[in-house]
């Protein structure tokens, strides 16, 4: 891992000129293309978009003491229940999840906060269901064994972590407990906006939501330790691996070999002599875009 400084946070990504990022501030987006004329977005350093309070950051340099969360959802329905989440973790295990950290992590982090109002009563579900925009929350079962991978073989935290795609912010959350730095990009502003209001109250100082093109990955943070996608496209981008540390491990969704479209896990490591990719069981992701919106 290098030892370089990360970049100072809050940040934003946004839309730049296509010869190259610049560090600015208040700046207008633009429309850059590709020469085939696809849209393309660059990292750009701008306004303020960290889930963390300023009382978060007191916390995170060494003062102590607890603050009041306000609860994001209905009371009475038993859902702060240990107990509900706990069935939820025992089903994990049943399911060949082994690793105590994740397992924690899981019955940890309160699934019911980042469930829209009305689908509340299946958010220990084994199942994915909608966010808006036609986006999902993955399964449980799916979060919990991309992470798995991802930790497979460390018995430390993770590093710096790079997510692609915030969605709700569920999985930032859960990546909050093995990482020491998570960084999370999401391209749509509707997603991005209801991550902040849903990370806010667990006040999350090791978690930095961007707004912006995760295609692209976000260079300023590299290397990663560990890569984690929420979308699945023909390929893995370049850029992702090009930002993965020697050691570190990637794991998204690609497309499988054949004529259906269909998807599976890959894992990625980077070692000293290269990289090692390993197809793992089929998923169902939504589909990896570029650009914006």
């Amino acid at each position: 891992m290098s030892d370089r400084p990360r970049p100072s946070f809050p940040v934003r990504l946004d839309r730049e000129g296509a010869k190259g990022a610049k560090t600015v501030t208040g700046s207008k987006q633009g429309s850059p293309t590709k020469p085939s004329g696809t849209p393309v977005t660059k990292p750009v350093v701008n306004t303020a978009v960290n889930v963390a309070s300023p009382v978060a950051r007191q916390a995170a340099s060494g003062a102590r003491g607890t603050l009041p969360v306000k609860s994001a959802v209905p009371q009475g329905m038993g859902l702060d229940s240990q107990a509900v989440r706990q069935a939820m973790v025992n089903k994990l295990a049943a399911q060949g999840i082994h690793d105590a950290r994740v397992l924690e992590a899981m019955g940890t982090i309160e699934r019911h906060r980042f469930v829209d109002s009305a689908l509340v009563n299946q958010a220990y579900e084994d199942t994915s269901l909608p966010i808006g925009l036609g986006q999902t929350i993955s399964k449980p079962n799916v979060v919990a064994r991309m992470i798995e991978l991802l930790l497979q073989g460390s018995t430390e935290k993770l590093g710096r972590v790079l997510e692609i795609g915030t969605g709700c912010g569920y999985q930032a959350a859960i990546l909050s407990r093995l990482a020491r730095e998570v960084y999370s990009i999401e391209r749509l502003r509707g997603l991005h906006d209801k991550a902040r209001e849903n990370l806010r109250p667990l006040r999350l100082p090791n978690v930095h939501l961007l707004f912006g093109d995760g295609m692209l990955g976000y260079p300023q943070g590299a290397p990663y330790a560990a890569i984690i996608a929420a979308a699945g496209g023909a390929e893995v981008p370049t850029a992702w691996t090009d930002q993965l540390a020697v050691g570190g491990r990637l794991v998204a969704p690609v497309h499988s070999v054949g004529g259906e479209r269909k998807q599976v896990l890959v894992l990625i490591e980077r070692t000293g002599q290269g990289l090692k990719q390993t197809l793992l069981e089929p998923v169902h992701f939504v589909p990896l875009k570029s650009g914006i919106a």
